[in-house]
Parts: C-alpha cells; sequence; structure tokens
C-alpha cells in the first residue's frame, strides 16, 4: 500500500482482526452487489469506503423521488438516471482506488450465471422473490458464498447461505409464494433507517467473511424488528443435507402443511376443532386479524409449553415466512399437525 492507501484506511489497519493481511484480502476481492436501492445504497457506500478491490453492480431499474426518503446515495438531480450507473459513479469518487462495474439491467435466467461467475462472493439487495430465487440457485450451482437481506415495514433479516458448506436460501424458504401473497415496500411502506441498518449488516457479514474474523451467520437468520430492538437469531437446517440422504422429517410437507382460507373456513363451518396462532407483531395483529391467539414469533419459544394441545394446529402470518419458522422450531418441541396460512390472499 502507499502512503494514500495507508492513511485511508488507517482505522481499519489498527484493527487486529484487519490489518495489513485483512486489507490485502480486501483489495483482492471482487463482489456482485444484487441491487443498488435500499439495502444497495448502504452496503456498496461501506463496502467501496472499506476498499473491497472490485464491486459489481446490477440494477435495472431508475431513480424515483419516492426512493429518496431510504435510499441514501441519490438526491433530486439523480431522479430518472439508472441506479447501477448512477451508484458506481457516485461510490467511483468516494473511493478513486476501488473498481466498479456497473451492469445497467436486472438480472435474468440469461445473463446471471455469466455475470455472478466473474466475482469471488455475492450480495444480494434485491426486492422480489424471483430474483432472489434466482441468485441463490446460481450460487448454489457456482459455489459462490451469498449474503443475504430483506426488508418489510419495520422488520429486516439477514443470512449467509452457501458458506462452507452451509444451507442456502432454499433451506430456509424452499418455495416461493405465490404473487399475490408476496410482499413489497411499494404496498406495504418501510421506515427509511431500517435498509440503513440491515444493509450496514450486510457489510459487516462481507467484511467478515473476506477477512477471516468473527462469526458469520452461515446457517443463522438474525431478524431484526426497529419498532422495539429486537434481535433474534434462528439456526437454519438444511431441507436435505447435502452429505446424508434424505430421512423422515426433512421435506417441508412432513413438518406443516399449508393451507388457504377457504380450507380454514371449511373447518369452522363442520366446527373440526383446531388452534390458530397468529405469530406477527402485536401491531399487526390489532391492524387486522383472522381471530385465533396472538403469540409474537420473538416469544414462541417461551410459550411453547403453554399452548394447549391440539390436533390441529394453525399457524398464521402476512406471507407465511414467519409461520414457516415457527412451524420448525414447535416441530422441535411438540409433536401436533402443524398448518400454515398466509394473510395476503385473504378478502380484507
Amino acid at each position: 500500500m502507499n502512503n494514500q492507501e495507508l492513511k485511508r484506511y488507517d482505522r481499519q489497519l489498527l484493527l487486529e482482526e484487519i490489518g495489513f493481511e485483512g486489507q490485502e484480502k480486501l483489495h483482492q476481492t471482487s463482489v456482485l452487489v444484487i441491487g443498488a436501492g435500499g439495502l444497495g445504497c448502504p452496503l456498496l457506500l461501506y463496502l467501496a469506503g472499506a476498499g473491497l478491490g472490485k464491486i459489481g453492480i446490477i440494477d435495472g431499474d431508475v431513480v424515483e423521488e419516492s426512493n429518496l426518503h431510504r435510499q441514501v446515495l441519490y438526491q433530486m438531480n439523480d431522479i430518472g438516471k439508472n441506479k447501477a450507473q448512477t451508484a458506481a459513479d457516485k461510490l467511483s469518487r468516494l473511493n478513486p482506488g476501488i473498481q466498479l462495474q456497473a451492469y445497467p439491467h436486472h438480472l435474468s435466467p440469461e445473463n446471471a450465471m455469466a455475470i455472478i461467475a466473474a466475482y469471488d462472493l455475492v450480495i444480494d439487495g434485491s426486492d422480489n422473490f424471483p430474483t432472489r430465487y434466482l441468485v441463490n440457485d446460481s450460487c448454489v450451482a457456482l459455489n459462490k458464498p451469498l449474503v443475504f437481506g430483506s426488508i418489510f415495514k419495520f422488520e429486516g433479516q439477514v443470512s449467509v447461505f452457501n458458506y462452507q458448506g452451509g444451507p442456502d436460501y432454499r433451506s430456509c424458504y424452499p418455495e416461493s409464494p405465490l404473487p399475490e401473497e408476496q410482499p413489497n415496500c411499494g404496498e406495504s411502506g418501510v421506515t427509511g433507517p431500517l435498509p440503513g441498518i440491515i444493509g450496514s449488516m450486510m457489510a459487516n457479514e462481507c467484511m467478515k467473511i473476506i477477512c477471516g474474523f468473527g462469526d458469520h451467520l452461515s446457517g443463522k437468520l438474525l431478524i431484526f424488528n426497529a419498532l422495539n430492538y429486537d434481535m433474534q437469531i434462528f439456526n437454519i437446517q438444511p431441507e436435505n443435507p447435502k452429505s446424508d440422504p434424505p430421512t423422515e422429517g426433512t421435506d417441508k410437507t412432513a413438518i406443516y402443511q399449508e393451507i388457504g382460507q377457504q380450507e380454514l373456513q371449511d373447518w369452522k363451518d363442520k366446527e373440526e376443532p383446531f388452534l390458530l396462532i397468529d405469530v406477527r407483531e402485536a401491531y399487526e395483529f390489532e391492524e387486522y386479524n383472522i381471530g385465533g391467539t396472538h403469540i409474537s414469533l420473538y416469544d414462541l419459544k417461551e410459550k411453547i409449553a403453554d399452548i394447549p394441545f391440539h390436533h390441529k394446529l394453525v399457524l398464521c402470518c402476512t406471507s407465511g415466512a414467519k409461520s414457516r419458522m415457527a412451524a420448525k422450531l414447535i416441530s422441535q418441541n411438540r409433536k401436533e399437525k402443524l398448518f400454515i396460512i398466509s394473510l395476503l390472499n385473504s378478502n380484507r
């Protein structure tokens, strides 16, 4: 490193966990960032500031005024410009010593493998399920580690997939929700600081993987709630472990069954006994619910023993994601027949 670089990275070099060796690893690593939106903006700023050797940015969207409350790379005069190219231009002024590659288009099945193959590590900050599954499956096929993050309203998630034999995204979410069941910030909203918090966590995971310090989130899902600063980490077990043949209970159908609103109504009409538990946050339950008992996913572990036994235990949340995690948690402690139901396709 020259004198200018020593000065720029001085505070990182002072850290025993990074030092000269870690800084050189950062300089030699290439990272592809999927999405230059709410999550991409903060993590790109911190990765560029940290001195990553090469950063690829792929995003086919243009800057809109509604982005500006949370996408902190952009200003009013950027409205209408492509996000990937605009982000690359701004980051080059932040740190002219790194290499930046903009891909001003969306990731697709036609280009994913070729683009991802050119990078050492991938970070997924996309905002839709088709892209998340495309990124995951491409990383698995190419054996690339994947840092994942997502946000919804006041909640964020962070994990590391396909790293050192760890589980991939499908181990946590085996199948994509139906289009009408997929939440998005355009319909539900998101608080501005949340992507900054989650994006910073994603950048931190990236640096830990590259430099080899700290405990990473491979095999774990971190969930952060900005309303009350509740933070929990759930263990992720692969649906089908790579080293062992599948056994009874490893596939999702053996753990739980997904049902719709009509099936639940049929049970009510026939007076079939079941227990409905809504695992969302209290404010979500108060805003809208279909009845049942409210137990937040964050409190579920401590209250499992207090839940009355029922032959049919139905877990309810907005998109099904929290219900799936709740089902896995309950299945480790009890042997009821578990069902999950999503509220996104209900008639409100």
